[in-house]
């Protein structure tokens, strides 16, 4: 996927919206801010901690970033808590 293929399909999704699909199977919609928990330290964020998720982003890689008080995370290292 090039940047302006990226670019057009991103100008459609909200920073500020997250689907996920619960264990039941279940789709649901979440709205920043999102609460998460920390799975390991990473950065000044430390294991078992709860944050507060202002934005989602997705790099070029097409990796899921969120971010938390200005700073950007990969997705993988939190919990969502619903």
């Amino acid at each position: 996927m090039t940047r302006s293929q990226l670019y057009d399909q991103l100008k459609y999704c909200s920073p500020r919206e997250l689907y996920i699909i619960t264990h039941y199977g279940v789709l649901i919609k979440l709205f920043c801010p999102i609460k998460v928990q920390v799975i390991n330290d990473i950065g000044i964020l430390k294991k078992k901690q709860i944050v507060f998720v202002d934005e989602i982003k997705v790099t070029f890689e097409l990796k899921t970033v969120y971010i938390i008080d200005n700073q950007a995370y990969h997705y993988y290292h939190f919990n969502i808590l619903v």
